[in-house]
């Protein structure tokens, strides 16, 4: 799979990339050493933490990001009170917003076969060819072969 012949042969140039990412921040922190906060950047941290969200489409990390720099770097600065009496309890929210949501999403259209719009990309999970193997070689009627 991750050979030379298999399909995801490029993901090992992301071991090479995450062994080189430290080196432009520690150039950075040489070339400004009055950024302070260019320390804190920490790239094996970074990169590993993402294993760690669940699957989501690229509106969601967007989301994600949007909110907790708003959050935690403008409300933060301008309302510090509110910021440590309400953030954790926001997070602790939007987080129960989102699990109670699945369930209800599932429950009021999933389970009756209702997947919203049929627009193009939108149903990775359906796909006919879902089920066909990717490996070079291997045949099967009705897939295409490699």
């Amino acid at each position: 799979m991750f050979g030379r012949l298999g399909h995801y042969k490029k993901m090992n140039y992301f071991f090479l990339i995450r062994f080189l990412a430290p080196i432009p921040v520690w150039a950075l922190s040489r070339i400004y050493p009055e950024k302070k906060w260019i320390k804190l950047i920490n790239m094996p941290i970074i990169p590993g933490s993402t294993g760690m969200m669940p699957p989501a489409r690229a509106v969601n990390y967007l989301m994600w990001g949007l909110v907790g720099v708003v959050f935690n770097i403008h409300v933060f600065r301008k309302y510090k009170a509110w910021w440590g009496r309400n953030n954790y309890v926001l997070s602790a929210g939007l987080d129960a917003g989102v699990a109670f949501m699945g369930i209800i999403i599932y429950f009021a259209l999933q389970d009756k076969n209702i997947y919203g719009a049929n627009w193009w990309g939108l149903e990775p999970d359906h796909c006919p060819l879902a089920k066909c193997p990717t490996a070079p070689g291997v045949k099967v009627e009705g897939c295409p072969s490699f």
